[in-house]
């Protein structure tokens, strides 16, 4: 089996452009790994780390807006309390300060789902993926920012306000996780939690040049622990480099009662995993989803000099898709099943509040007919059924993470992609719908740095509860394209 060093060295991909300096403290310029282990020797400490984290924090918050709500007095409180009891498990973190988006709760800690009628909400206890990871050694530093309820791929709210990307502080950082991905991607933490959709764990990754993993249902934690039955939305791990983000699942997994859709975790760890990585994979590549999605050239011409690039390193790639019907009929009804769900019981106080798009969202889904949803779960299994046969010879499909590359922060959402005018608010995310529909992991990997010095994602999509593979995957795909990328300075520019 070739492995990673035997092709560490390999030729990169085009493009290639210098990456932006990092001033940081040296602490935080290291990959989770690295600093787990130097943790676990007891080389440095929880106490350490925090400080690296907040003196970062405090240098670069005005610039990108990532994690405005900070939780220092407890994490340090935490930090001195460690319980060292799961030191043994694969995702024990030992003391490594994490994020947590601000649509999961902190105990103690305010969680506002950015929305006015939130904007004070203190949960008494902690979402139990958030228990889980204390409880393997994380240290919870602060609330990462996120759109309104999560809806949307730009990170802004009346709470807060916007996130801003800090590969150029004027665009979009994606959503709805993009104040996790930006976090990361300035060196403020080394792992933060995310959620998916409609690609909200992979579309910020891309646009801020991290890994965003979005796992099967259940393998990880629930979507909402109020709906704890759907299966469509996902939390999972964001983080600089594939390791870090293997190590970040091992942390997640595991099966837990109150999540009726969990599930056991492998008996190998995720990290074990992607040391394997064999770079002889079998990929079916597609640019635009058999014309579904849109794609700008210069994201076309780049993911495709990728696909050269792992060529060289003795990937097979063919060009090809199956057959998607009624992708985006499904998608949305599936969307709006979910959002009217959500909505079903909340409070007048908490609604009134909403932007239009979201309340849009909620109204489409509360006038959804139950034939609407029964063909949605209809046409659901033949998509799957579809990629199950891929999957006969194929390990991943490669595909955008996102048809383009970040836009200006003012616009809501994008739209033009490739020529084509885009008419509906989630359009522009039509590479994300198939992962989500068909229930199949899906994670974004930096595919190097593209036109304008910005970092360009390659979403892989792989088998049900195949993360071991995906991630391996992904792995071979950073080293071919000379990643990571990160972390890196705000690059602040004025309008």
């Amino acid at each position: 089996m070739t492995t990673n060093a035997e092709f560490a060295s390999s030729p990169k991909t085009p493009h290639q452009q210098p990456r932006p300096a990092f001033t940081g403290p040296d602490l935080c310029r290291l990959d989770a790994t690295e600093v787990v282990s130097l943790l676990k020797r007891r080389e440095v400490s929880p106490a350490e780390l925090l400080d690296a984290a907040f003196t970062r924090l405090r240098a670069v918050e005005p610039a990108i807006n990532a994690t405005p709500i900070l939780c220092e007095d407890r994490a340090r409180a935490a930090a001195q309390k460690l319980d060292f009891s799961a030191a043994d498990h694969p995702g024990w973190l030992a003391g490594l300060p994490i994020a947590i988006k601000d649509l999961t709760a902190v105990a103690g800690v305010r969680t506002t789902f950015g929305t006015r009628g939130l904007a004070d909400f203190v949960p008494e206890a902690s979402d139990p993926l958030v228990e889980r990871l204390e409880a393997r050694g994380g240290v919870v530093v602060g609330k990462t920012n996120t759109p309104e309820f999560g809806a949307g791929g730009n990170t802004f709210n009346d709470v807060f306000g916007p996130t801003l990307n800090p590969w150029d502080t004027r665009l979009n950082a994606g959503g709805s996780s993009g104040g996790a991905a930006a976090s990361l991607a300035a060196g403020e933490v080394w792992l933060s939690h995310g959620s998916d959709h409609g690609g909200s764990l992979r579309t910020p990754a891309a646009f801020c040049g991290i890994v965003g993993l979005r796992p099967s249902p259940g393998r990880a934690g629930g979507g909402s622990d109020a709906i704890g039955f759907m299966i469509e939305g996902a939390q999972g791990p964001m983080a600089r480099t594939v390791r870090d983000c293997a190590l970040f699942l091992d942390s997640m997994a595991g099966y837990e009662p109150r999540f009726p859709i969990s599930y056991p975790a492998p008996d190998t760890s995720f990290q074990d995993a992607v040391e394997r990585a064999d770079p002889r994979l079998k990929i079916a590549f597609t640019t635009d989803l058999n014309g579904f999605s849109p794609v700008d050239a210069e994201v076309e011409t780049h993911l495709r000099g990728v696909m050269t690039a792992l060529e060289r390193e003795g990937a097979t790639v063919e060009e090809t898709c199956p057959a998607l019907p009624n992708l985006e009929r499904t998608y949305h009804v599936l969307r709006g099943e979910m959002w009217a769900t959500m909505g079903r019981r909340l409070p007048d106080a908490i609604r009134r509040h909403f932007k239009p798009t979201l309340e849009e969202n909620m109204a489409f889904g509360e006038a959804l007919t139950m034939a609407d949803i029964a063909d949605a779960q209809l046409d659901r299994t033949i998509l799957y059924r579809n990629m199950l046969r891929l999957f006969d010879r194929f390990d991943v499909l490669a595909l955008p993470t996102v048809g383009c590359l970040p836009h200006p922060q003012e616009e809501e959402w994008v739209r033009e992609v490739g020529g084509r005018h885009l008419t509906g608010y989630m359009d522009w995310l039509r590479f994300a719908f198939l992962a989500t529909v068909t229930g199949l992991p899906a994670i974004s990997v930096p595919a190097g740095i593209g036109p304008r010095g910005l970092p360009v994602g390659l979403q892989l999509i792989g088998k049900l509860r195949g993360e071991a593979a995906l991630l391996a995957a992904a792995r071979v795909v950073e080293i071919s394209a000379g990643g990571p990328l990160g972390p890196i300075d705000p690059v602040v520019r004025q309008g």
